[in-house]
């Protein structure tokens, strides 16, 4: 797959693109904003549940983890359980 990957960007990277976005809300800020402020929101809510114990805190971290890379971000190299 990387070869495929390496030829197909050797063979369009002198082509000419655009890219049209059109239901892209106009202001990228206010977009990214509300994005943070929901994954910050969701982190909130796994920290606060006082329903799991201290060895439910593993899942804890992998839940914020989790929420983390569903807004296209991720845990690093601390995340790669295989």
């Amino acid at each position: 797959m990387k070869l495929f990957q390496e030829i197909l960007v050797n063979a369009l990277k002198n082509q000419e693109v655009h890219v049209i976005f059109p239901s892209l809300m106009p202001d990228i800020n206010k977009t990214i904003e509300t994005e943070c402020y929901t994954a910050l929101k969701r982190i909130k809510e796994i920290v606060e549940d006082d329903t799991l114990d201290d060895r439910a805190c593993f899942a804890k971290i992998e839940e914020i983890v989790s929420t983390l890379e569903g807004i296209g971000s991720d845990g690093g190299n601390r995340h790669d359980f295989g």
